[in-house]
């Protein structure tokens, strides 16, 4: 794994299975983490991370097989990275994710992520909050869902996955019986209080999921700890249908409703319950 340059210690390389390296950034509260995964031919790196260190020289010291890029969604945390790897690597995210990924961010949407709260650990040197910007990128292909990554020794199938996003992607690997289940499922607080989050969606979206506990044996989450039994699909299923038949908040603030479960939370926008299932 060397070879990262002067910015690897920002980031967190592990390797769950053979061919399966999770890139967390471990010193932001988000915790959020890329995946490279390698097959026999080629290789699909899942999301680019927060763009707070370069990640391409990491990616290259992992791997020289033939890359794609999919991007899970537009959200920053997600596509920071992705302008490294622009005109070297096909880009890869759902047609309502890409006028976002076009955009790019800059540093009135980005500087308030960067505060001494968000930290656990020094920024890369080089990198300044006040001017921190994530560059626009055009896309390669616009994926719908349903679509096949052939990487040789495995295939990953494009799930659409709505709800956080409205263009939200996982990666199924049936051979392996894994999820990679990006920003659908994870340990911690699920975000479902910010705009563009359709917590209608969100709840068949978990529903659909479910059904496919029986044939998985783990996920792969964006954030927080991994990997995850597959059983959270279905209780994290039951506990949006519970909010949405009028579950009583565990926590009422002013910016949302909290609801706790076991092993995760739910915030929704406040008041919500059965008159919106």
């Amino acid at each position: 794994m060397g070879g990262a340059g002067e910015h690897e210690e920002w980031f967190r390389v592990s390797e769950p299975e053979p061919g399966v390296f999770a890139i967390e950034e471990p010193h932001h509260f988000e915790r959020v983490a890329s995946y490279l995964i390698v097959g026999s031919e080629r290789a699909v790196l899942l999301d680019t991370g927060m763009g707070v260190a370069p990640l391409r020289p990491l990616v290259e010291a992992l791997t020289d097989k033939p890359l794609r890029v999919l991007l899970s969604h537009a959200h920053f945390d997600h596509i920071g990275g992705t302008h490294e790897f622009a005109g070297s690597s096909p880009i890869l995210i759902h047609e309502l994710e890409a006028p976002k990924l076009r955009s790019g961010l800059g540093p009135e949407y980005l500087t308030k992520f960067y505060g001494p709260e968000s930290l656990s650990g020094p920024l890369p040197a080089g990198f300044d909050p006040e001017n921190a910007t994530i560059p626009g990128v055009e896309p390669t292909a616009l994926l719908r869902g349903g679509e096949s990554i052939d990487l040789g020794d495995r295939v990953l199938d494009v799930l659409f996955c709505p709800g956080h996003a409205a263009g939200l992607l996982a990666l199924l690997d049936r051979g392996r019986r894994a999820l990679y289940s990006t920003d659908v499922a994870y340990a911690g607080a699920l975000y479902a209080h910010l705009p563009g989050v359709d917590l209608a969606a969100y709840r068949e979206t978990l529903a659909t999921l479910a059904h496919l506990v029986p044939d998985l044996d783990r996920l792969y989450p964006a954030h927080n700890q991994r990997p995850l039994p597959a059983a959270y699909l279905s209780q994290m299923s039951r506990a949006i249908d519970a909010i949405l038949a009028g579950r009583a908040a565990d926590e009422a603030r002013s910016d949302a409703d909290v609801h706790r479960f076991d092993g995760f939370s739910v915030l929704v926008p406040p008041s919500t319950g059965a008159a919106e299932a």
